[in-house]
């Protein structure tokens, strides 16, 4: 009796190994990236293929917006009309996915999906987590605009940007201070537009 046989009689079959998992962009109708995830899930879980797929996500952070004065925190998504998901592709998951309503394809190069470089994956991944942690200010300042300062030892003064840093989310605004221009840098969150 060959050793594999005699193995399986023994111990019973090997388990069958995890498929390999990668991530993909799936292009969807702008608006309705929620909705298709839920349906992808809905039809994942009908076909029986949830050894095929990991995480489905639609990338969202957390924003601060000024509205009539007051800040709101609201939930935006980062890439409007895609969707990422983690799966083992062959043909059955490219077609199920691909006639999951309001789909419009996959992002790639010529007919078949191209899956997402690991770095770029943990980067959006950071992001969503970044996000989730502290809300990004969804406010875009612009040099020589006035503004209000609303937080910190300067709070009520006014001033004109002189600088903006983006990916720090900081500004340096001129201050007038006893009759002298003074740079002061500030967080977006502790200015208002005028």
């Amino acid at each position: 009796m060959p050793e594999e046989l005699k193995s399986q009689i023994e111990h019973g079959p090997a388990p069958a190994e995890e498929p390999e998992k990668l991530w993909y962009i799936i292009h969807t109708y702008s608006g309705f990236e929620r909705k298709v995830a839920e349906g992808l899930r809905n039809r994942i879980q009908a076909f029986g293929l949830n050894e095929r797929f990991g995480q489905i996500l639609v990338p969202t952070e957390e924003v601060i917006e000024h509205r009539g004065g007051k800040k709101v925190q609201s939930t935006r998504m980062f890439y409007p009309g895609y969707v990422l998901v983690q799966m083992a592709m062959n043909d059955e998951v490219w077609h199920l996915v691909k006639n999951t309503p309001r789909v419009t394809g996959f992002v790639g190069s010529g007919t078949s999906p191209t899956p997402i470089p690991e770095n770029e994956v943990r980067e959006i991944l950071e992001r969503i987590q970044l996000g989730g942690e502290r809300p990004r200010l969804r406010v875009r300042f612009e040099k020589n605009e006035t503004v209000k300062i609303t937080e910190g030892p300067f709070a009520s003064f006014s001033g004109v940007v002189d600088e903006v840093n983006e990916e720090r989310e900081t500004l340096k605004v001129m201050v007038t201070i006893f009759g002298r221009q003074t740079p002061v840098e500030l967080e977006f969150q502790q200015v208002e537009k005028l």
